[in-house]
């Protein structure tokens, strides 16, 4: 019988260490919660010789050694998992709360997404923080979260011209996503706020503030409020 989830998975090879497993097309939460629901499983029970496994929004990539498994093993294993997800209860998803300063110098392309659409700076604030966004993964940079949800009315293409330098904390918008930098980086997303938190610090006991399948919630603050989280934060 056909998981509830969404469709059976789709078997790819990645090169002579990978194996790319599929569980559906697109952005979509079903898709993801059951990537989300494999990867718990499948790491609470790691199978013999894979090195590590690398979530996506639709698909798994299973890292492994040639001269411990190969996919002819890993294909049964994988999909007995995906056989008893129906057994397998998904824990709540915890909602984490990010201070964001909008506008002026910390959101140097609001404007980029508020005249196409005929918005104001305070409507575009307003939808931007009305969702909790689901995390559907992390990467591109340490803790870099992309973030499914976005209100239509702020769907903005990336910048033209990337910038070189995007400041750590920044907030932006691509197309219909949204997410966040937690370190410098170059980047293309319409730059819309800043949060004066530490997204990402090395030295913390867990250095990221969230994982894949939180939720991130936006709380819009004022310069000075961001002024003293950020002394907050320093002082930490």
């Amino acid at each position: 019988m056909e998981s509830q989830l969404f469709k059976r998975a789709v078997y790819h090879l990645a090169g002579d260490t990978g194996l790319l497993v599929e569980f559906g097309e697109g952005i979509d939460p079903k898709v993801n919660a059951k990537v989300r629901a494999m990867t718990r499983a499948l790491e609470k029970t790691m199978p013999t010789g894979v090195r590590e496994i690398i979530p996506t929004y639709r698909s798994l990539l299973f890292v492994y050694d040639p001269q411990a498994t190969n996919p002819d093993i890993l294909c049964p294993l994988i999909e007995q998992v995906e056989n008893s997800l129906e057994t397998l209860a998904m824990t709540p998803a915890r909602i984490v709360e990010i201070p964001v300063c909008y506008g002026g110098r910390f959101g140097p392309d609001i404007e980029n997404v508020q005249k196409p659409h005929g918005l104001t700076t305070d409507q575009v604030i307003q939808r931007h923080c009305a969702p909790s966004y689901l995390i559907y993964m992390v990467g591109f940079t340490p803790g870099f979260p992309f973030l499914g949800g976005l209100d239509a009315t702020l769907f903005t293409p990336r910048l033209t011209t990337p910038r070189m330098h995007v400041p750590e904390g920044s907030v932006g918008i691509a197309n219909n996503q949204t997410g966040m930098y937690p370190i410098a980086s170059p980047g293309g997303w319409q730059i819309i706020g800043k949060t004066p938190l530490k997204l990402f610090a090395p030295h913390r006991s867990n250095p990221f503030l969230y994982k894949a399948g939180d939720k991130i919630k936006f709380i819009p603050i004022s310069e000075p409020e961001y002024t003293q989280l950020a002394q907050e934060e320093e002082n930490k």
